[in-house]
């Protein structure tokens, strides 16, 4: 039960463009209808930053179906993984893809995963390469695997936490609550302990040992400095060198914050929306927002918008989101709901979004 992680391969990546610069940061769109396997599309970004958008970029063979995308992750090879939530009713249905670097299908697996897969790391480890996985509602669990789908171990709840009752939560229920564990994603340190966060449940992050056992937990529900409102994304930030540090995407609070290793609070960034992750490529942190756009911040904090576009992000959110159930209506170039974006070792960028017939895009860097 012990993740002696040493390296992070898992990284992420962006889209589109135009011309127009916000004072809180640069947004560029060129646009057309987007269609599946759609090749063409629209460049998005300006001078180091441009990438050429592909959208619904992997291969998927028949036998299986996209369902709602959540995250994805690429290991030393290059390969996709992709969790969807997917659906309880499809039990053998497996919730992870993997793709090679062309879009090509490798393989399935994780049918454990199928009703509430979430979140999903690749971590390089002194025995090899390993997923590390999150599955919510109903699961409550979170799980090291084999990039070949073997169990490693599972855990659930830390109820030593004194968070979720005297009790084993109900692991068989959607129902939400802070009393229920709902894990969605991994921030690694390189001594293989690790934070995990409790996005949908007690709204805090939870620290774990090289031993694997929970050590202590970050926040609480709130508003305030070093509380959360939905904390669904986290990373290592050590773009400083030795000044390393915990961020988090507090999405319902439309903010990133920033703590030490011990839990201190130390910035609130506000200016976001809805968002939802976070990935690092050199000094570039990627934040996917499920507000219909991904965000990167440069070494010293500055916002450059991907996708920014404040028309199209009110035709996503009318009608209560029904954009998300209508392919048809999607603009090439443009994002629905980005849910997680990781680079590859190349600084392409793949984006998984939240709708209900799944999307992953590829950006592939092209300056």
């Amino acid at each position: 039960m012990t993740p002696n992680s040493v390296s992070s391969t898992s990284r992420r990546r962006f889209l589109t463009r135009a011309t127009a610069i916000a004072a809180t940061g640069i947004n560029l769109i060129t646009s057309h209808k987007a269609k599946a396997g759609d090749t063409n599309g629209a460049i998005v970004g300006e001078g180091e930053h441009r990438y050429e958008v592909s959208h619904a970029w992997p291969n998927l063979p028949d036998k299986y179906t996209w369902q709602t995308t959540h995250n994805v992750a690429v290991d030393s090879q290059n390969r996709l993984y992709a969790i969807h939530e997917g659906k309880p009713d499809q039990p053998d249905h497996p919730a992870i893809f993997v793709f090679d670097e062309k879009g090509d299908f490798i393989k399935a697996f994780g049918n454990q995963f199928q009703g509430g897969g979430h979140g999903i790391e690749v971590r390089k480890e002194d025995g090899g390469e390993f997923l590390y996985v999150t599955g919510y509602l109903h699961m409550a669990k979170f799980s090291k695997l084999t990039l070949d789908g073997e169990e490693v171990w599972t855990e659930y709840a830390p109820m030593q936490s004194g968070l979720y009752g005297d009790a084993e939560p109900k692991r068989n229920t959607r129902q939400w609550g802070r009393e229920f564990f709902h894990p969605t994603n991994f921030a690694f340190l390189p001594d293989g302990s690790y934070f995990l966060a409790d996005g949908y449940g007690a709204y805090t992050i939870h620290r774990y040992g090289t031993d694997g056992k929970w050590q202590s937990n970050i926040g609480s529900p709130g508003k305030g400095d070093g509380e959360f409102n939905t904390p669904h994304g986290l990373w290592i930030d050590d773009r400083k060198g030795g000044d390393v540090q915990l961020v988090v995407c507090d999405r319902g609070n439309g903010r990133m914050q920033w703590f030490d290793l011990d839990g201190t609070h130390r910035q609130t960034m506000g200016g976001f929306m809805l968002p939802a992750n976070i990935d690092r490529f050199g000094d570039l942190l990627l934040i996917p927002d499920l507000s219909a756009r991904i965000t990167l911040l440069n070494g010293d904090n500055k916002m450059i918008h991907l996708g920014e576009d404040p028309d199209w992000r009110k035709e996503v959110l009318k009608d209560k989101k029904a954009m998300r159930s209508q392919p048809a209506s999607w603009v090439s170039g443009k994002f629905v709901h980005p849910h997680d974006a990781c680079f590859d070792a190349n600084g392409n960028i793949f984006v998984a979004e939240w709708v209900a017939s799944g999307r992953i895009s590829k950006l592939r860097k092209v300056s």
